[in-house]
């Protein structure tokens, strides 16, 4: 329960509105045990002593009593909903943020259907605990409370023969509950599951019919969704069992009442009134037992998504500013890597690398796939930390800097484009907030972006589509590198910025990043050697070491790693002319 008390004080800062409520809910409990007491009278006083009187009063009572019931009961429903609604908003939000500040290999060890899964259906399933459950838990605890104090008063002889049925119901509710959680837990693993699905085939649709793979993608979905049919199926079965199991009981404490009682009033111990107020307390008694049974159901699904919701809202991310953290600004100087390595999951990636880069300086990484390229100028934003040694930038290792201020001092330009469904505008000016309209526009001109965007239906209104798709790789690209203009930072990363493009988009990016590359600090990493020829120094990496540096001539007359990849694509460029002749 330490999960729901969790829950409970997300509320505290609506106490107010919650003491409200539970007043509501006090009203309600009372109001309809008002009503099982009047029974007695309605019985003796008009069915039996036949007084006109009390045949004009008690309707009358009858219907202020419902009336004043069903204002309360609207009252608590609309506040628990506010309360609720605020809770499930403010948690989302929480576990958004905390998802937010994660490190890279965080969401590489976290699929995203499964994230997706945490912040829509983990989260809607604590919706009916926070406000339904507790709706329930404020108003039915009251009701049982008074009806119970009913029965006592009308016939405590009585009572303790009812009460005695009771006891028989605490274990098949804890093992109702029990079994509710499990399947719920299971249920949400498996919708993050059925997520994960969709998010891969419908953003890899393009590759999912290239390679024929409907039918293979048909049936990993028809499995997956066939156990959450069965899983959901199994929650309905439990919560359908539970019901009928309480009713049963109850059936057996009216049967015991209705014997006992009947017995009392034949003998002239008790009058018709007394018993049928004593009878309707105890059927009216059942259904607040009934509803908590399904409380604790609704309430057990609620703890199952709560569980997988705190383990995010719990998890400290991996990389964060030291207490002692400064502002990095202005910087002039050298970057600095002393005798770096870096691990993922206990597999070495990058081992002992010493390098210093000059300010200004263009430096290229060159290598095999897996040669740890791209992890190591990852490290440089902080998107990973070292395992072991420092990166130093103007001699401040970059542990001790704040992670806002190393951030907005680097562009990044990536093969894999990353664009949002928003305006061409937006998604140059990101992170850019206090651009203006004209350094906008001359971003895109010296990304040789503006002349294709003003063709655009809407210009730089046009919305792109998700990851970009209205636009041509070469678009994108350059879209890419105009937000990185935008962003003027002075140190630069291009991670293979033109490996996925044809000749003549190649052509135009590669006169924007040009451009884009005056003055700043810039680390490229190339897969065609033929752009990095003018490099002021290419380090060539093999299996996490750096083997070779140099700048091109001095490369190729060592006749080295980087000689032999030069003649391997030299090689295939070849192959590819003679292809192209043919």
């Amino acid at each position: 329960m330490d999960i729901f008390k969790r829950l409970l004080n997300l509320a505290k800062p609506h106490t107010t509105l919650f003491i409200i409520s539970v007043f509501c809910g006090l009203l309600v409990g009372g109001l309809q045990s008002s009503l099982a007491y009047l029974v007695k009278n309605v019985m003796d006083d008009i069915f039996v002593a036949k007084n006109m009187t009390m045949l004009k009063l008690l309707p009358l009572a009858v219907i202020l009593i419902f009336l004043a019931k069903g204002v309360c009961s609207y009252a608590q429903v609309i506040l628990m909903s506010f309360i609720g609604q605020r809770v499930i908003a403010d948690l989302r939000y929480r576990l958004y943020e905390q998802m937010q500040k994660q490190s890279l290999a965080f969401f590489s060890r976290n699929s995203t259907g499964v994230l997706m899964s945490r912040i829509t259906n983990d989260v809607h399933s604590i919706q009916g605990a926070v406000s339904d459950a507790v709706t329930n838990l404020i108003k039915e605890p009251f009701t049982l409370i008074f009806l119970v104090g009913v029965i006592f008063y009308r016939d405590w002889q009585l009572a303790i023969i009812a009460m005695l049925v009771f006891p028989l119901t605490v274990y098949p509710i804890a093992k109702f509950g029990r079994k509710m959680r499990k399947v719920a837990t299971r249920n949400q693993e498996t919708m993050g599951n059925l997520n994960t699905i969709l998010q891969e085939t419908i953003s890899g649709a393009r590759i999912v019919k290239a390679f024929c793979m409907e039918t293979r993608e048909n049936q990993r979905f028809a499995k997956v969704n066939e156990k959450l049919m069965r899983l959901a199926q199994k929650t309905v079965s439990i919560s359908a069992m539970s019901s009928p199991f309480m009713e049963f009981l109850g059936g057996l404490g009216i049967a015991s009442v209705v014997l006992y009682g009947g017995y009392r009033v034949i003998q002239g111990h008790s009058t018709p009134g007394t018993f049928f107020s004593f009878l309707t307390a105890v059927i009216m008694l059942y259904q607040p037992i009934k509803h908590l049974t399904n409380i604790n159901n609704t309430i057990q699904k609620g703890i199952a998504g709560a569980q997988r919701v705190f383990e995010i809202i719990d998890l400290d991310p991996e990389i964060v500013d030291r207490s002692d953290a400064v502002e990095l600004v202005n910087i002039q100087d050298k970057i600095e890597f002393k005798n770096v390595s870096f691990s993922y999951d206990e597999t070495p990636i990058l081992r002992n690398i010493n390098l210093t880069v000059s300010a200004g300086e263009v430096i290229a990484f060159v290598g095999m796939s897996g040669g740890g390229k791209t992890t190591l100028v990852n490290l440089i934003p902080r998107f990973y930390d070292v395992t072991s040694g420092q990166i130093l930038i103007d001699g401040h290792d970059i542990r001790d800097v704040t992670l806002l201020s190393l951030r907005s001092q680097i562009g990044i330009v990536t093969q894999q484009t990353i664009l949002f469904n928003d305006t061409v505008r937006n998604n140059i000016a990101y992170g850019s907030h206090d651009c203006s309209e004209e350094d906008i526009i001359a971003a895109a001109r010296a990304a040789n972006a503006h002349d294709f965007i003003v063709n655009l239906p809407e210009g730089y209104e046009t919305v792109i589509g998700e990851l970009g798709t209205k636009l041509s790789g070469g678009e994108r690209q350059r879209i890419s590198i105009a937000r990185a203009l935008l962003k003027n930072a002075p140190i630069l990363i291009l991670d293979e910025a033109t490996s996925a493009l044809d000749t003549e988009a190649e052509r135009e990016v590669q006169e924007a990043l040009e451009r884009l590359m005056k003055g700043r600090t810039t680390f490229v990493i190339a897969h065609r050697l033929s752009t990095i020829r003018n490099a002021d120094r290419i380090v060539v990496l093999v299996k996490g070491e750096i083997v070779e540096e140099g700048s091109h001539e001095t490369l190729l007359a060592g006749k080295g790693e980087y000689y032999k990849l030069h003649q391997l694509q030299f090689k295939d460029d070849k192959v590819e002319e003679g292809v192209r002749e043919k």
